[in-house]
Parts: C-alpha cells; structure tokens; sequence
C-alpha cells in the first residue's frame, strides 16, 4: 500500500477516535439508518446514537427527539450523496433554529477523507478493513 493510503487510512482512524470520545462524553450523533449505527458500532462508537430515516419519523420527530437529548451539540453522520448532503444542511439549519449546535466538522472531514470510496456511512467499516488488509498485504 502506498503511503498515501496509509496516511488515509490512520487520518481516518483518528478521526473516527475524536468521533468516538466525543460521543462517550455524551454528544448524540444522528445518522440515516440502522445499518449506519451497525457500522458505528463496530467501529467502536459507544455512545447515544439516534436514527433520523427509519419507522416512518418525520423531520420534526427527529429534531423533537434530539432536543429532548438536553444537549447543547449533535454529530451530524449522514451519508454522503446528493440526498444526505441535503438532509445535513436540513438539519443542521432546523438545529440552530433551536440553539443546538450541529457538529458536521467530522462529516465534512470523513466526506473529505473517503471521497468517492464511501457513499455512506454504512460503508466506512468495510472500507476500513479494506484498507487494512491492502497494508498488512504490502
């Protein structure tokens, strides 16, 4: 693997390290579906996790739901397609309509990490052990 890939692979690791310790300290995150909290889950994040697109929620159920949370920020994790990145800059405005702060720093920078590898955020623990297994292989 070319040490490209490597720095890739371990800025991914550190980021997904913040992710994890912010949401242990009890910052939510909020993502598309349960396989997104699979992925999560196995990726190490501990934390209150909340689905936004499933059992037939509204946008008003989910922001509902996060404000009874009584956190001052959430992690946006969307996926990141053409549909996702609508549903961050949605939430992130109905958020601070109610003075929650949107935390879509590490979307930003996991979309800016993964680029087209990943359209979602159900793919990031397969495409980490990807890139693993292309390390221990080189």
């Amino acid at each position: 693997m070319s040490t490209k890939t490597e720095k890739r692979l371990e800025k991914i690791q550190k980021l997904l390290e913040r992710i994890t310790a912010q949401s242990a300290k009890g910052t939510p995150i909020v993502v598309e579906g349960k396989k997104d909290i699979q992925s999560l889950r196995k990726l190490g994040v501990t934390g209150d996790i909340i689905l936004a697109k499933t059992s037939g929620k509204s946008f008003l159920d989910v922001l509902g739901e996060i404000e009874q949370k009584e956190r001052s920020d959430v992690i946006l994790l969307f996926d990141f397609d053409r549909r996702g990145r609508e549903w961050t800059h949605r939430m992130a405005c109905g958020l601070e309509g109610m003075k929650i702060t949107p935390n879509c720093l590490f979307w930003r920078m996991l979309l800016g990490l993964v680029g087209r590898d990943v359209k979602d955020i159900e793919g990031l623990a397969a495409y980490l052990e990807t890139l693993k297994n292309r390390s221990v292989k080189s």
